[in-house]
Formats: structure tokens, sequence, C-alpha cells
């Protein structure tokens, strides 16, 4: 399908099309919508028009979203990015027309704008991604209309003849039939949704954005806190007044190779983390990067995504950046990412009188990607952090090969250069091999990991080395044509892990059998069976390898049947090895509930709460008593005055009770206020005002104490059951940012 787009003299307004008999003749109009979900291929339940026309600066694309139920379609006054609950209309331009990346830009009835960068084959939609454009939204009596203005200026593409020519797909949602209808038609019976886009042709005299841009910042804090930089030497530190100012800067070179740059980064209005248990693990549990500089492109350096979450570059290890660079970009068929990045935190995790004292670590990333054909590519990647003398480097290839419409093989190979402590030296390496296939009623997920015991990644997140790993998840859904089932089918995950001596180290396998409703419910009950081999050298005192194996049963519902309310459930009733055992104790099987529950109620329009829930309760099989009850709460408030100004407010409770005869965790309580004032004009010119405080049961001294006093040889802060809330931590800030793109 070829869209040629007309020029037009005149930008469109969005009353001009409240009133389905009013059109603007000189705009190019689109209606050939096909639903691809719930009945793929099938005619649209609601009628969708689209208007188009290009300025020399703007493209302009009007959504006539017509409705038989208006008083049903869900739109609500939200922050920026939040519309994936509602009615939305989505639009993704394919600038280089080579079917990998697109820029995704959203926005639901009442004008609020989601945009992001959407990689093909199974790299989703990274709404990190921000820039300037315009959007306005109106309900009608026959549904709603929809007005985006795109400059030309935010886009990244390469002009002149013959290059002007995009891949693009539309797409509305209405999320009360579950419905998604796209034009041209992107069936399900397909993997991929850039390989089935139109193209859009038509433009002349058009030029992507200016070759610089400034986002320059101020702010202010008063803070008073525990500083536990140092674990072994907590202080209390506070100040009145703090200044601090920054710059982000973004350069473009040949109309396609962007560097952004960064000095001082401030993140203090970025929210906190999800909360998610981590309590009785026993490798590090995964948290996602929010901040914005180390998000934006980054799945440009993404190789492999391995079943466990493995990556090369988890930017999360940078906890303490004065500055950044960053240059991504395509330029034909060749794709870079070159990143670099300084961490203060290691400097600041010792004693003053330590000799790395306010020392720094250096990071260095590397990425580099050929296009072959339309949807595969050959790459190599290398990274490095330096401390001091130490080093981590990872270096290697990968490559992607789309098999047909439907499959995908991917396989990345890197090995590993460590030096650690000046002297002790490692090398490992880590291989991964992974097919996936994707069709209306299927999706299979097969991959197979070899990491080697030497294997270290000091940039990235590896779960655990020295494993040979096979997994995989598997699902057939029925889709019936007339029935109140959407969906139902079997899905099975399995996992099996050996290390390299040929142990059988941890297996687990669950079945479900998922019901998709309307409203948004999926309902999905779940039997299986795991279990976890702990060998000496996993845990102090274990003079033999022992097994532990475990059923487990449980539930998950989610549904969203009103505009107003939607909820999720996660239930499992499951055995567990408790490692978290006193001093001198082995570990021990035990028996654990898990629940994690969240509610979002939107009340009235401009509201939003989000409440979650999390329970892990822990008990000893043989004695039948508790090891440990942990509970978080949490609940997040968003009132949106305007699509500029905004209110939010966060409040959490970690509470986690621990038996001291069967564990050596201790109890601790913990709660925590954020509150955040956002004006923001467009992504880079934006106030905050913002205020944050945290209470924990800690001891006044923030020692352990022998006798009334502070002992020297003890390690941190010491929580007192029972023991009063000491607040550790408050501050108040302001931040001012403003973009200028000269």
């Amino acid at each position: 399908m070829v869209i040629n787009v007309p020029r037009i003299a005149q930008p469109p307004k969005i009353e001009e099309f409240e009133h389905p008999e009013v059109r603007r003749a000189d705009m190019l109009k689109l209606d050939a919508f096909v639903q691809r979900s719930p009945h793929d291929g099938t005619a649209p339940t609601q009628r969708t028009e689209i208007f188009l026309g290009y300025d020399h600066e703007n493209l302009y694309v009007v959504w006539m979203c017509y409705d038989k139920e208006p008083g049903r379609i869900r739109a609500h006054m939200g922050r920026r990015e939040n519309v994936f609950d509602d009615d939305y209309v989505e639009m993704m331009l394919d600038t280089f027309h080579d079917q990998r990346r697109a820029f995704v830009f959203s926005v639901n009835p009442e004008g609020v704008q989601a945009d992001g960068l959407f990689t093909e084959n199974g790299g989703g939609n990274d709404t990190s991604w921000d820039t300037v454009w315009n959007s306005w939204g109106r309900v009608t009596p026959f549904g709603y209309v929809v007005l985006e203005s795109i400059p030309f200026r935010s886009l990244r593409f390469k002009p002149g003849e013959g290059s002007n020519r995009w891949g693009v797909t539309f797409m509305r949602a209405i999320p009360r039939s579950d419905e998604n209808d796209f034009l041209p038609a992107v069936s399900q019976k397909q993997a991929g949704v850039l390989s089935q886009a139109a193209t859009m042709t038509g433009f002349e005299g058009i030029h992507p954005g200016r070759n610089m841009q400034f986002n320059p910042y101020f702010s202010a804090s008063t803070f008073r806190s525990v500083n536990q930089d140092v674990p072994t030497n907590p202080v209390l530190s506070s100040k009145t007044f703090d200044a601090k100012a920054g710059l982000d800067s973004k350069f473009v070179f040949n109309d396609s190779l962007v560097l952004d740059t960064t000095i001082e980064p401030d993140f203090s209005q970025v929210e906190s983390d999800q909360p998610q248990n981590t309590v009785n693990q026993r490798f590090e549990v995964f948290f996602p990067e929010k901040r914005p500089f180390f998000l934006e492109n980054s799945n440009i350096f993404e190789t492999l995504s391995g079943f466990q979450g493995d990556r090369l570059l988890f930017t999360r290890r940078i906890a303490d950046p004065q500055f950044g660079a960053r240059l991504t970009g395509k330029e034909g068929p060749w794709t870079v990412g070159l990143f670099v990045a300084d961490d203060r935190s290691p400097g600041r995790q010792v004693l003053s009188t330590d000799l790395l004292s306010n020392r720094r670590a250096y990071f260095a990333i590397g990425r580099v990607a050929y296009d072959i054909g339309k949807n595969s590519n050959i790459g190599l990647i290398y990274t490095d952090r330096e401390f001091e003398g130490d080093y981590n480097r990872v270096g290697g290839f990968d490559a992607h090969f789309k098999l047909g419409k439907n499959w995908n093989f991917s396989h990345r190979s890197v090995v590993s250069s460590t030096i650690q402590a000046g002297t002790q030296y490692s090398f490992g390496s880590d291989h991964e091999t992974a097919l996936s296939g994707d069709g209306e009623h299927f999706t299979s997920f097969t991959d197979y990991q070899d990491i080697s015991p030497g294997f270290r990644t000091e940039t990235g997140f590896i779960r655990r080395a020295d494993i040979r790993r096979i997994s995989g998840y598997y699902h057939y859904f029925w889709r019936p044509k007339k029935s109140r089932l959407i969906l139902h089918g079997p899905e099975l995950n399995a996992d099996r892990i050996w290390d390299h001596t040929g142990l059988g180290v941890e297996y687990s396998v669950n079945f479900d059998w998922a019901f998709g409703l309307h409203g948004n419910t999926i309902i999905a009950p779940i039997v299986g069976m795991q279990s976890d081999t702990l060998r000496p050298v996993d845990f102090g005192g274990l003079t033999f390898n022992r097994k532990f194996s475990e059923d487990f049963g449980g539930l998950v519902f989610r549904s969203s049947p009103l505009r107003q309310l939607s909820w999720n459930v996660t239930v499992i009733r499951q055995g567990a090895v408790n490692v978290v055992v006193p001093v001198g104790q082995l570990p021990n099987e035990g028996d654990d509930t898990s629940i994690n529950a969240g509610l979002t109620y939107k009340p009235f329009n401009g509201l939003q709460i989000d409440n979650t829930y999390i329970l892990d309760r822990l008990r000893h099989n043989n004695l039948d008593h508790a090891v440990f009850n942990n509970h978080i709460l949490r609940t997040k408030w968003n009132y949106q005055f305007t699509p500029r100004f905004s209110l939010r407010a966060i409040a959490q409770y970690n509470g986690l009770l621990a038996n001291p005869a069967f564990s050596s965790l201790t109890t601790t309580k913990n709660v925590n206020f954020d509150l955040l004032l956002t004006y923001l004009v467009h992504p880079g010119t934006a106030i905050y005002a913002g205020y944050n405080s945290n209470l924990e049961n800690i001891d006044p001294g923030l020692c352990f104490r022998v006798a009334g006093a502070c002992d020297p040889n003890g390690s941190g802060l010491l929580h007192v059951p029972g023991g009063p809330f000491l607040n550790d931590g408050r501050q108040v800030f302001v931040k001012i940012s403003y973009l200028w793109r000269p």
C-alpha cells in the first residue's frame, strides 16, 4: 500500500472536524482499517477515518474515531505517556524504511500524548524517548477527534530525492472490546509490525531537525539524610541549601547520527522503583532503569535479551555519574551506538582515609550492527569498566535472522576478561542461541545459554554464571469468533540448568490454561514444580550437595471491566528454600505464600489512584513456625489539573517481620513519602517542586550497641524491632529546565 501525502496551504484545526459532515478537501482521506484483535482480518466494530497533509514544517494527522456508544469511550486527563489504559490512536513512522525501528506517536481522546521508539522483532516500544510535538483531542457526540502535528525537525531521516519514502502504520485501540484496528492490515498471522507497514511518500522540500539543541537545568534543595555510601560507617548529613546545575545537549551529524551529552545529570524528579520482593533471594533482583538519559536509544545496545533478563548493558551499574556521552544513529545499512560515562560511587563507598577515596570508575560501550536483507543483521559489541587498575572487558558478536513470516533466529557469543583486586584474573564466555516464533494462535520461544564459571560482566546483568541452561515458553490459543471467550489455551514454561560438572542445579516447569474475556480480563490457574540444588560453594557450612524439590500452584487474574477501574492479582502457594537462616544453621524447606496485587481507580477525570500490595510469607515446614512475613503496600495518587500541570503523591510501607529463631533477617519497618508538583511545557522544558521523606526503625545512634554504647566492630545500621521511627531521609527540592533548539 502506497500513501501519497498531499501538501496543504493551511494547517488543519481540530474545530474543523468536530462535526462528521465537515471535511478538508485538500487532505488525503483513508478509512480502510482492518481488525487485528480480537478477530484478525475482520471488519472493525467502529468506523475510523484519518486525514493526512503536510507543509514545510509539520506532518498533520487528523483522526475521526466514530463510536456507536460514545458514552463508553475511555478518556482521562492524565500525565504524559499515561494513555494506554484509555481509548487511543497511534502512528508509527519508519523514516529510514528499513523495517527495524520506528517513531511512535500515541494520543488519547483528551489529547494526552505518548511517544517512543519501537524496535521490531521483540524490542517493543521504548516510551523513554521524548520529543516535541503537538496534539489535541475532543470527545464529540459521534465519538472523538484527535489532531497530531509532528514537526519534521523532531524526526530523523535522510532528506532528498529517493529518501522520502517512509514506512507507516495507523492503529486505533478500543480497550472495552479488546480491539486493535490497523491501516494497513497488520495480521497476527505474521510476526512483526513494520514488515507489514504501508509506504508513505509525496514529501518535497522537508528537512529533519537542526544540528544542535541544549537543555540546561538548575536545581536547589535542602536535605537531611543518613549517608550509607560506606556501609560499615553510616553518618547523618544535612545541608540547608544545595545548588546544582547541569546541561544536556544534542548534536546531529549528517541528519542521522545523534551525539547526546550530559554534565552533572540530575534525576531528582524520577519516580521511585515499583516495589518487588527482595527477601530470601539467592540471586540479584532486577530493577529496570528509569533515568531518562540512560533509557533513550538503549535498544540500540541490545544484542539478545535472554529468558532470565540477562543483558550486557545494565546502566544502573552507573550509580553516580558526573558526565556521559552517547552517539547513536543509522547510516545506510550500519547502526552505531557508542556510550561513555563515569561513576563516582566507588570512591564514595570507602572511608576518606582509604587510597580509593574520591576515585571513580569509567564505562565505555560500543555496538555496531549491519543490516542483511529486510529484517536480519549481524553485529559486534564491546563493554569496558575500568577502576584503578581493575577492569572488566566483554566483547563478541551477535546475529539475528528472520526465517519466513513467523520465525526468528538469534545468537550471541561474547567473552570476558577481568582483573579484580589488582591481581585476580579470570576469563570466561557466554554463548546464547534463541529460536522464536509468533503467529495468530501460537507463540514459541526456545533458548539455550552456556555461561562459563569465569564469565563476568560489571556493565551488565547476569543472573548466575557456571551454567548450561535450556528454557522455553510456549502457548497455543484458540480464538473463537462467536463466544464470550476471546481466547483460551495452554501455556507452558520450562527451565533446566546444569553446572559445568554436569550436575543439575535447578529446574522449573509450570503449566496453565489461560482464559481471555472482554474487558481486558485474563484468568489463568497455574500448577508446576521446581527444584534447587545447593552445593558447598553456594552456602557456607554445607559439606554435600543438597536437593530441594517443591510443587506449587496459583492463580493469575487481571481485568479492566470499567473505564474507572482495573486490577490484577497473582497468588502463588509453593514450597521454598529458606536460605536466610541464622548463623550455624543450614538451609531448610519451607512453605511460601506470595501475593502480588494491584488496583487502579479513576474516580473522576484527572485523578488516578494506583495501589500495590505485595506479601511474601515463609513458614518452616517441619516446625510449622513463621520464618518471616514481608508486607509492602504502596499507593500513588496523580491529579492532572491541566495537560501541563500535575501533582503526584506516593506513600509506601514496607514491613519485614522476622523470627530470629529461624531467620538471620532483622525486623524492619519503613515508611516513605514522595510529593512532586510538575509544570511540563514539553519534554525538556519543565518546573518541578518536590518533597520526600523516609522513616525507619533504626537505632538513633546509627550503629550496633553493646552495653548501651556503639560497637566499633559493628557493621552498619541497627534496626530496632518495635523501636520508634527515625527520619533518616528528608529532602525539599526545586528543579527548572529549559529546552533550547536554535
